[in-house]
């Protein structure tokens, strides 16, 4: 790596600098006729742009442009946003929340910079424990993993599950079935992790090193994050062969992404242009903050379909790139966060009073149906579970609709039960298609399927 000057943080001064000129946000909606504008500007510090996108992120909210620069000792972003309607941000409680969270006390209060259901180890619906499992992929595996759950009566208060190049990575969060609360008993903590890892290796593998990891965190890492993190660690950008994943994508998805040298400036130049989607930005950002990259300067830009993303990094030891093993990490790394979020297919929302076994007997039928899980989000609010399932055939064709039907008849009674087709990118939000069930489209977040519900 060529070495590059880079700024030393000094964690009494950054304080001191935060007390002195604590952060501003500001949500403009008049200055631009399409977008909803929000400025951040504050003393920088490590880390402190993928807070701010983690942020929008959360909030559904898709970033249409920003521009990055935080050279030296400030800070200054700039991001046009819309929400899932292609419309600005008008909600009085949303841009209330933005600048409470990218203010003064979102910076002094960690509780206040993400979703409480965003973070490992912490959710509104009393306290749990949480469970991170890695292992290959195959079809009906979700099922079998939450059969061991309710079988041993623990109740998955929330869940994110991804998948990607033939593995699979999930954050439960669970409780006791009785008390709702943590389960402080080891012995059936370590029955659990037992039966869940017999579970991951249930399949022949090459890689038999690889095949499985089970672990319990009470840690608040941004569950995303944490998402690429296992993955990062589990190397799935090294996967090599057709996978899967790849044959459902068409070839103009491939991500295009180069690394270039501006050395008189001292930096690598990092280009990303893809089919654009909601929570790329975070995606891209949250993988180089982990591989100890910073970036300093960036512009983000979506025209159609399309995205084009230019970061200017340099590695945390002030180095820039150096050589083509290093650029070729960093490609694979960011081509394998784009790929890990993309479903294409169909998805289906749920919503259902909450009770143990419930995500059993849901996957199970998804199973029994021949459909396999590529992305699934669970969530409780109050009494009340809802989920969202991303799906696709086991053999890799197209989902018939017959099997939906036959999914509507068999849970549609005691449930409500949503399908829609999933976007081949984010400009679908110009024109709503009305849903397979009647009802109007609705984003991946959980909170507008449970207002339906109430309604």
């Amino acid at each position: 790596m060529a070495n590059a000057y880079w700024p030393y943080f000094d964690p009494e001064y950054e304080s001191l600098s935060l007390r002195i000129n604590p952060p501003r946000a500001s949500v403009d909606n008049s200055s631009c006729p399409e977008c909803t504008v929000v400025k951040v500007d504050s003393v920088n510090k490590p880390g402190i742009l993928l807070e701010v996108v983690q942020v929008l992120s959360d909030l559904d909210l898709i970033i249409t442009k920003a521009y990055i620069s935080s050279d030296g000792g400030w800070f200054m972003d700039v991001f046009h946003v819309i929400d899932q309607q292609g419309k600005k941000i008008t909600d009085g409680k949303t841009i209330d929340y933005i600048e409470k969270a990218l203010g003064p006390k979102g910076h002094i209060t960690a509780g206040a910079k993400t979703w409480p259901s965003k973070q490992v180890g912490v959710h509104s619906v009393g306290d749990h424990t949480a469970i991170e499992l890695i292992g290959r992929d195959r079809p009906g595996l979700l099922s079998e993993i939450s059969a061991v759950l309710a079988n041993l009566r623990f109740n998955v208060a929330a869940a994110e599950v991804w998948t990607h190049n033939r593995r699979i990575a999930c954050v439960l969060y669970v409780n006791d079935d009785t008390t709702c609360r943590a389960v402080g008993d080891q012995t059936r903590l370590s029955l659990m992790e037992e039966q869940l890892k017999n579970i991951l290796r249930g399949c022949d593998d090459e890689d038999s090193e690889k095949v499985a990891r089970t672990s319990f965190s009470m840690g608040f890492t941004h569950v995303d994050r944490r998402l690429h993190q296992m993955f990062f660690a589990d190397r799935d950008y090294e996967g090599g062969g057709v996978t899967a994943d790849q044959v459902d994508h068409t070839p103009s998805f491939k991500p295009e992404i180069t690394v270039e040298r501006l050395e008189d400036k001292g930096y690598s130049v990092v280009n990303v242009k893809c089919r654009d989607r909601a929570k790329l930005m975070f995606d891209i950002v949250c993988t180089l903050t982990d591989m100890q990259y910073v970036v300093f300067h960036a512009a983000i830009s979506s025209d159609g379909p399309h995205a084009s993303q230019e970061y200017y990094i340099r590695h945390m030891d002030g180095c820039i790139l150096d050589t083509e093993g290093e650029k070729e990490r960093v490609i694979k790394c960011l081509e394998a966060a784009i790929r890990r979020r993309v479903s294409e297919g169909l998805s289906l929302e749920l919503c259902a009073k909450d009770r143990v076994g419930l995500l059993s007997e849901v996957t199970r039928i998804l199973r029994e149906n021949g459909l396999s899980v590529t992305r699934a989000g669970v969530s409780t609010v109050g009494e009340q579970a809802v989920n969202v399932f991303y799906v696709r055939d086991a053999s890799g064709n197209p989902v018939d609709m017959k099997t939906i039907e036959a999914l509507r008849k068999e849970i549609g009674h005691t449930m409500l039960f949503n399908v829609k087709k999933v976007p081949a990118s984010r400009s679908a939000y110009k024109e709503p298609e009305a849903s397979i069930a009647g009802w109007p489209k609705t984003s991946f977040f959980f909170g507008n399927l449970f207002e339906r519900f109430l309604a």
